[in-house]
């Protein structure tokens, strides 16, 4: 945003800020929040704290020490983003997102580096990982960040003299050691629904998918869940008889089990593109799989293709076996609004830009990230007027990018039912919906895109059509 743009936010900014006061001891402290956020919301080309003190006309190491040395309740602040989305943003069929991040650094001296996988330049690189929770209404039109945690390699919690000298330097809290993400991921979901937030849905990619203990820990949250899947995940179409009679890859029961051979695919129109409609097509059937030596289920197997693109097909594992596949197609689809969360706050407000190196340090940045950006989600919101928004979607970045249309979910009593029993064969789930029929929906066909290839068949709709409002 451009000084004229930010001066015409600055009422709502400083009502937005004052939500945080009370985790500051000092008015001098509270004041550097401000000169933070402002620099994030700015047009400077890089959100690192000397340009950004700069341009608040303050020494750059006040800002320095507003990260590392002040005295401030980060936790407290960051309890406070979350009261602030369940008291004003609450959604009973809300989907919260895991997902995970990268961010290059140099050297060996940052808290936390370490060569790895590194999604952010595509490579193996030397940087830092952080894990995200995010929170997304139903029908997408609202989105934010609720959690960020760093994630603590094995290399830093090691017992030798040169680990310990390591995490000293680099200020990691004695409490603090290596745990898998996906761990990181179930505390952070535990934590918001402690701090009220209520999620009706989460989903998270084949990564956490594949970890027995990631859905272990939502089944025991009693949270409901559609996760992807890897396409070899084993288990059964039918429950077994003992957990050791042979199994088959989600794949192989997709081409030649009865529960999937016996049904059609059913498309569903997921959003409309530049490019037209992105329409998917699905089946889902009962599905059980052995952990530390037990059968578990039922779950619910869905198969998932794009019709213009059938050999891009992705697999999703839910525990309520009685829902609608347009639902559960709906929440599994779901994750690009973390993913544009972190993009946003890369390339509008700075995440990756922090040079500091101490652990608290660059936890008080991702802190602050996160607050900064609820501002710009809350003040989308309150740009469209509440209404549903289809072909923009995208936060009022600084730098005018407009990012690709979102999702078209309105959410009119299109949230998920009941769960029921599962039946065999063909997916009892959608019965309903077969009963109705087409012609008693009180959802509006999607027009083709022409010359893309899509059916001739009108698609069930994953949401009803909604009309684009521009800010």
């Amino acid at each position: 945003m451009t000084s004229e743009q930010i001066r015409s936010l600055g009422p709502a900014l400083g009502e937005f800020l004052g939500e945080f006061d009370d985790c500051f001891l000092t008015g001098e402290t509270r004041g550097h929040l401000r000169d933070y956020v402002t620099g994030q919301l700015s047009d400077l080309p890089r959100k690192s704290v000397e340009p950004m003190a700069d341009l608040a006309g303050v020494p750059p190491r006040t800002l320095q020490e507003f990260l590392s040395l002040s005295d401030w309740d980060h936790g407290k602040a960051r309890d406070r983003v979350q009261a602030i989305v369940r008291r004003d943003h609450a959604d009973p069929h809300a989907i919260g997102i895991v997902d995970e991040s990268g961010h290059p650094k140099k050297g060996d001296k940052t808290a936390c580096v370490q060569r790895q996988y590194c999604g952010n330049t595509g490579k193996i690189d030397n940087c830092v990982m952080t894990v995200h929770l995010a929170y997304a209404s139903w029908d997408n039109a609202f989105r934010t960040m609720l959690d960020t945690g760093l994630y603590v390699p094995e290399c830093w919690d090691g017992a030798g003299a040169a680990a310990r000298d390591r995490r000293r330097v680099a200020q990691v809290p004695g409490d603090v050691h290596y745990r898998p993400k996906y761990e990181i991921a179930l505390e952070q979901l535990r934590r918001a629904r402690a701090n009220g937030v209520d999620f009706g849905w989460v989903t998270a990619d084949e990564w956490y998918g594949d970890k027995p203990a990631f859905v272990a820990g939502l089944e025991q949250m009693g949270q409901p869940f559609v996760l992807e899947v890897p396409r070899g995940l084993a288990g059964w179409s039918h429950e077994p008889a003992a957990p050791d009679e042979p199994r088959s890859k989600a794949e192989d029961l997709c081409r030649h089990s009865p529960a999937f051979t016996g049904q059609r695919w059913k498309p569903y129109h997921v959003k409309d593109t530049t490019k037209g409609p992105m329409v998917w097509e699905a089946k889902a059937a009962p599905f059980w799989m052995e952990r530390g030596g037990k059968v578990v289920g039922p779950y619910r197997l869905m198969a998932a293709r794009d019709v213009l693109d059938p050999g891009r097909a992705k697999y999703f594992l839910s525990g309520a076996v009685g829902v609608p596949t347009r639902v559960t197609l709906h929440v599994g689809l779901s994750r690009w609004p973390v993913e544009r969360c972190l993009e946003d706050e890369k390339t509008e407000l700075g995440l990756s830009h922090f040079e500091c190196r101490k652990y608290p340090a660059v936890l008080r940045h991702l802190l602050v990230t996160q607050i900064s950006h609820l501002f710009l989600a809350r003040e989308t919101k309150r740009l469209r007027g509440g209404k549903r928004h289809g072909a923009r979607d995208d936060l009022p970045g600084p730098h005018g990018r407009r990012g690709p249309a979102g999702s078209l979910a309105a959410g009119r009593g299109d949230g998920p039912p009941a769960a029921g029993r599962p039946g065999r064969g063909q997916d009892p789930a959608d019965a309903g919906d077969k009963r109705r029929g087409p012609e008693q929906s009180h959802q509006r066909p999607t027009p083709q895109a022409p010359g893309l290839g899509h059916p001739r068949r009108t698609p069930h709709l994953l949401h009803p059509a909604v009309t684009a409002v521009a800010l």
